[in-house]
């Protein structure tokens, strides 16, 4: 679930503007023309999947919904039901293509299944349409690399839906990141530093989110869209566990936990760690066998950095002393708790870290790049990819960071551009 954008009101944007209304006319969007915005207009947005995730995401600050899509008829009367009052004058839509042509919408947020999020975001951007996509970024690294072009080629603004490098208590550490920032910048901890993830340190990797390699085939229920529904994905007979609320399971729509907290956990590691312009050069497993369609466990996912940093993800919980933080000078804990003397006095010493943009409607009025965009947020969604490419593999890999692509691996870097379904494409 997101956080909800901090906005200036409108009563504040009238007060200041009183004195200037003789020189200045507040001007409709429309009457702007496309990707021109009135500073007081409240912006429209279309909601692409209406399940739960979708419909808490309608009543966003600073924002109108003015039309909703999803592939299953049911989700799209729930979606109407939660508008309420609000419901009024809201289309409708089964296929999100015909949606994002709609001239009166300005942001489409993209809350299906990740095996969709690359495709329908990368459409809504050459729609010229500016972007509120839901965690992971992308289901591969090559949708990824597609979408940051689509992005930065149709001149859009897109944000990438998870807050914690900028907003909100960073789970077991008790603090939010900014800190956490301050702290790795300060040098006190040293460097290389090792980030441990793990239930010990405050993070749960949700292995509940495991496949079922035995579904039986059953009937599509009748408000369902099916096929629309699998879209690019591998066809597969319909079984309920494949989709909705047990979708995560499913190499083909997800990755389990990783995919569904991975970038939750590990963009605020790359943030502070100063990674957003690079990835990891290698990933290490160590898991059983996964099943060719349905997501199993493993016990531990070792990424290292090209200057010897390393993230740890810790899924066993075998490290149970393990600090969260550990460099060649100290250690951070959880509740930010730490075995240098007097931490919080020496940090007053240094400076706080450069300010982000964190109101996405703010972003998208001045044309701003948001704090977690396409770039930074493809290069969180690849230290998830890696892993997911890793673990169905069953072997350790090595990761070239500018060219984008594994070392000496072919049957890695197939999985790369993944192939779709036709008439899917990105």
């Amino acid at each position: 679930m997101g956080k909800k954008e901090i906005h200036s009101s409108r009563r504040s944007f009238l007060r200041n503007s009183v004195g200037a209304l003789a020189a200045f006319t507040i001007v409709p969007r429309h009457v702007l023309g496309r990707g021109y915005l009135a500073p007081s207009d409240q912006l429209t947005k279309a909601v692409v999947g209406t399940g739960g995730m979708g419909r808490g995401h309608f009543g966003y600050a600073g924002t109108r919904v003015v039309a909703i899509c999803d592939v299953d008829k049911s989700h799209i009367q729930k979606g109407l039901d939660a508008l309420k009052d609000k419901a009024k004058g809201v289309k409708t839509f089964t296929d999100y293509r015909e949606l994002i042509q709609l001239p009166e919408v300005d942001i489409v947020h993209v809350a299906t299944p990740p095996h969709w999020h690359g495709i329908i975001a990368a459409d809504a951007a050459k729609a010229g349409k500016d972007i509120w996509c839901e965690k992971p970024m992308t289901a591969t690294i090559g949708e990824g690399k597609r979408l940051v072009e689509a992005v930065q080629q149709h001149g859009r603004i897109f944000r990438l839906n998870t807050w914690f490098r900028f907003s909100d208590r960073f789970y077991g550490m008790g603090t939010t990141v900014e800190p956490i920032k301050k702290l790795v910048n300060s040098g006190l901890l040293g460097w290389p530093l090792k980030v441990t993830v793990s239930r010990h340190t405050g993070f749960d990797w949700k292995f509940f989110w495991v496949g079922k390699t035995n579904l039986a085939p059953q009937s599509v229920p009748k408000e369902l869209d099916y096929d629309m529904w699998l879209g690019p994905a591998p066809y597969k007979p319909y079984n309920p566990h494949r989709v909705h609320g047990t979708f995560r399971g499913y190499w083909d729509y997800d990755g389990g936990g990783l995919g569904d907290m991975g970038q939750h956990y590990l963009d605020p590691i790359q943030y502070f760690l100063g990674k957003d312009d690079t990835s990891p050069v290698s990933v290490e497993i160590d898991a059983p066998q996964q099943h060719i369609d349905a997501v199993g466990t493993w016990r531990k996912i070792t990424y290292t950095y090209a200057d010897g940093c390393q993230i740890i993800l810790d899924g066993a919980g075998t490290e149970t002393k393990a600090a969260y933080i550990e460099g060649p000078n100290g250690k951070l804990y959880p509740g930010f708790k730490s075995d240098i003397p007097d931490l919080e006095k020496k940090l007053a010493a240094f400076p706080d870290p450069a300010p982000q943009v964190t109101d996405f409607v703010e972003a998208v009025k001045r044309r701003q790049k948001f704090a977690l965009n396409e770039e930074n947020g493809h290069r969180s969604a690849t230290i998830v990819n890696m892993g997911k490419i890793a673990l169905q593999l069953g072997r350790n890999l090595k990761f070239d960071p500018v060219k984008q692509e594994f070392i000496g691996d072919e049957g890695a870097n197939k999985m790369i551009f993944q192939p779709m379904r036709g008439p899917w494409t990105i």
